[in-house]
């Protein structure tokens, strides 16, 4: 008894060290010099790399955000594509600091996986694209068609459930990427392809006859978006949490990547404000980060509608409307803390 309370005790002893050496995800990323963020494979609009390599899209300003904020640099990240089955392993695994690959936030992914979900980024749900000539105008003609579906996603159990309830049928048609899905349904192995609608807008986009495609009406579940961090670094949590908020907050306030140092100049009369942009108070010092850090994010990737509507918004080939994702003000759901 006496020999296994002693060696117990050495092994909590041991496991104590190790947790007191160990780096923070944000110690880690600041001596690398480099942010590792979790990307689509390519995702247009989203996250893709252009035609020289360098990476846009609305997750990947996201990804720049953070850089931003923990660097000082928009550049200094390094982009790794993830698929649907190893998004989740890799950030798990440290392979990546964050995730940012339109991964949706449920109660098993949050509690199970031993990860954080830090805010919505995008809310969006599950639809339906077919051919135009399929003739068909709504979801609930579907009954026997083949269905493009990725494996290891919300949209799996969405499909099942969504048609069993509607007393139809179908045959899966299992894809692993969006790149693969997307080749399956353009050759005729599906009827349809079912993912996030904006994935699917995202998608058709790039189709050289867009008139061609259509998106169904029906949004058949709830899927927000958001960035996701390893579960127990609270501190990077936070970070990477509130660059999100800040970017909402900067849009809720009329700060702009245009006008966002001349306001951090000098304390205005919203005490928000103030404390947001550094000119009052010590909240990025709270985070381990410098008091501008906030003025450094907008100056160098804008605000949240910026950050949309230069992406993804109406006027871009994606061209989505701001919908769910328009601010609180606005009828829509985006909605940032307090800088209190």
């Amino acid at each position: 008894m006496k020999k296994s309370v002693f060696f117990g005790a050495l092994a909590i002893a041991g496991l104590t060290a190790g947790v007191a050496t160990a780096q923070s995800t944000l110690e880690q990323v600041q001596e690398r010099g480099t942010l590792q963020c979790g990307s689509n494979e390519g995702l247009a609009g989203f996250a893709a790399p252009d035609a020289n390599g360098n990476w846009e899209g609305f997750d990947v300003a996201l990804c720049r955000a953070i850089a931003t904020a923990v660097l000082g640099d928009p550049q200094a990240v390094e982009f790794v594509p993830l698929t649907s089955q190893t998004r989740f392993t890799a950030l798990a695994a440290g392979e990546v600091d964050v995730l940012v690959r339109n991964s949706t936030w449920t109660f098993s992914r949050d509690t199970d996986l031993g990860l954080d979900f830090k805010g919505v980024n995008y809310y969006d749900g599950q639809a339906f694209m077919v051919r135009s000539d399929l003739g068909v105008s709504s979801a609930l003609e579907l009954d026997g068609a083949t269905v493009c579906i990725q494996t290891g996603t919300t949209t799996e159990l969405n499909l099942a459930d969504f048609f069993r309830v509607n007393n139809m049928s179908y045959e899966p048609v299992p894809v692993a990427t969006n790149a693969e899905g997307q080749q399956q349904y353009l050759a005729g192995a599906c009827d349809v392809y079912t993912t996030d609608m904006s994935a699917l807008a995202a998608t058709r986009a790039t189709f050289e006859n867009v008139d061609e495609h259509v998106i169904l009406p029906e949004i058949v579940s709830k899927e927000p978006l958001g960035p996701v961090v390893r579960h127990g670094d609270n501190e990077w949590g936070d970070i990477v949490g509130w660059t999100l908020m800040g970017l909402v907050a900067a849009e809720e306030f009329g700060v702009t990547s245009a006008n966002v140092r001349e306001l951090a100049e000098a304390p205005t009369d919203n005490p928000q404000l103030n404390r947001m942009l550094g000119t009052s108070g010590d909240f990025g010092p709270m985070i381990g980060l410098s008091n501008d850090w906030l003025v450094n994010v907008i100056a160098a990737v804008g605000n949240y509608g910026e950050i949309f509507e230069e992406n993804i918004g109406e006027n871009t080939p994606v061209g989505l409307a701001r919908g769910l994702n328009a601010l609180w003000t606005e009828g829509g759901l985006q909605y940032a803390m307090p800088f209190n």
